[in-house]
């Protein structure tokens, strides 16, 4: 079907320059990190006559790798803004010029003679990243019909798996990872970039952007026409016409306005909680052990990175496979047995690494627990956590929740950086006892509070959490939740 391949299309163009950049750029920078230290002692010594001392150098590589999640908390600030003022679709489009900026700033770094390049390169590269995990999802979940709304906002940690697992290839020393190439493996990025300048431009902007912020009617109905072709559009349309109704005479909320509103409570609490615990369960630890651990159980240190490109692809799989059933499955269910398998596999993790010493086979066990533990997250949080703003708020606050969800993604993704290596210098074997409790609170968390948004239109979703916020005479088993756990905790 023509339209089935217009709504495909117009992911996959949303995806390439979109969350794909995201992790594409957080992959690409680990295989040349030697190179690139080497070029920042290098460039000094040229400069000043004398070689930089080996902590300075560890230094200007944390201020390198620091730029890019720093870069992401400033695209996720301009996102909301850029949403609600440029459009969804513009948005992403115009988000290509920090890309390009970057890649010329990373390509020419070399020929200057300039480390700082570098890290102003992975700068923008983070503010491209930054806006397009915000806009990106909402873009394609308001662009997708009520059954697949999952399926094909989901896709967005889809296309941030398969960046991951490229950049992770890109980066072999066989293709763009020798010392000569890195220059053009940090500038390859641009690629992704003009593919989605040349390929967006042909499909069209969210309907329901059209339809309430813009109040554009007639251009609401064309894009939903080449979206869903000449199937009868009355309701859907019908269902986009009362929200419309209900935000009338309201404007695009600002994120503090959502703290204020007590209509919101459980929605901001809920994206809170999980935009939170999807940096902080230690899935991005994992890929800092993975090279020690494969060490360990015998695997040829030239053989790593290969190994390495299975971790990545253990996401990209398992993503896919989320994609098919969230819209069968539910939300809830992927978050809490997500969630509840890391846990597991979070304890198994530090006893096989306590006994990787004494017991022969241990070594094998930890590798076992790595592709487990990226498995279960790539199940359910890393992209159910994505699909939830968009479906649990309205057209006028939705662009301040994904401001909020981003921040606290890239605040976060910063914290578990700078901390981890102090963790595992305190903690050692036992290092991964932090991540075990934020991913047993969040289970718990999902379990207990969260609604399930499965199927449901935007209204109706709003209406029950509406329910929950101001709490009815009538006492559902929402309410029952808290006094269960009181017992069994007894």
């Amino acid at each position: 079907q023509l339209q089935n391949k217009i709504l495909i299309l117009t992911i996959c163009s949303a995806g390439i320059g979109g969350t794909f950049q995201y992790g594409y750029n957080i992959s690409i920078i680990n295989a040349p990190a030697t190179y690139i230290q080497a070029f920042m002692n290098t460039t000094w010594l040229e400069r000043t006559g004398a070689p930089l001392d080996s902590n300075v150098i560890l230094l200007l590589w944390s201020f390198t790798v620091s730029a890019y999640p720093l870069g992401g908390l400033t695209g996720a600030v301009v996102a909301g803004p850029m949403a609600i003022m440029l459009g969804r679709k513009m948005s992403l489009l115009l988000n290509n010029v920090f890309v390009i900026i970057a890649a010329a700033l990373s390509g020419f770094s070399r020929m200057a003679k300039s480390f700082e390049m570098i890290m102003l390169s992975r700068f923008f590269t983070g503010v491209n990243a930054g806006v397009s995990m915000n806009i990106q999802p909402m873009y394609l979940a308001e662009s997708a019909p009520k059954k697949l709304r999952g399926a094909v906002a989901l896709t967005s940690a889809s296309f941030t798996a398969l960046g991951l697992v490229l950049g992770q290839v890109v980066g072999l020393r066989e293709l763009l990872g020798g010392e000569e190439n890195w220059p053009f493996l940090l500038a390859s990025n641009v690629v992704p970039a003009l593919i989605q300048l040349t390929a967006l431009p042909w499909f069209p902007e969210s309907p329901r952007y059209l339809l309430i912020d813009r109040g554009d009617k007639e251009s609401c109905i064309s894009a939903l026409q080449k979206l869903r072709g000449t199937s009868d559009l009355s309701a859907e349309l019908e269902e986009m016409l009362a929200e419309q109704a209900a935000v009338k005479g309201q404007r695009a909320k600002n994120p503090w306005e959502l703290f204020q509103n007590p209509s919101l409570r459980w929605q901001l609490v809920s994206i809170i909680v999980l935009s939170s615990a999807m940096q902080l369960c230690g899935n991005d630890s994992m890929y800092f052990y993975a090279a020690y651990v494969f060490q360990e159980a015998g695997i040829p240190p030239d053989k790593i990175p290969y190994v390495v490109i299975g971790t990545g692809s253990c996401e990209l799989i398992t993503s896919v496979t989320c994609n098919m059933i969230i819209d069968y499955a539910g939300r809830r269910p992927l978050l809490l047995g997500g969630y509840i398998f890391m846990a597991g596999w979070a304890i198994v993790f530090m006893v096989a690494l306590s006994q990787q010493t004494q017991i022969s086979w241990m070594p094998y066990l930890s590798m076992a627990c790595i592709f487990a533990y990226i498995l279960s997250f790539g199940i359910g949080p890393a992209g159910v956590t994505g699909v939830l703003p968009t479906e649990v708020f309205d057209q006028m606050s939705r662009p301040a929740a994904y401001m909020i969800c981003g921040s606290l993604l890239w605040f976060n993704l910063f914290l578990v950086g700078t901390a981890f290596p102090f963790i595992v210098k305190r903690l050692a074997h036992f290092c991964y006892i932090p991540f075990l409790v934020v991913c047993v609170c969040t289970a718990l968390y999902v379990g207990l509070f969260l609604p399930e948004t499965k199927g449901k239109s935007f209204l109706e979703i709003s209406e029950e959490f509406r329910k929950r916020n101001f709490k009815t005479k009538t006492r559902s088993g929402f309410y029952k939740g808290p006094e269960e756990i009181k017992t069994t905790t007894l």
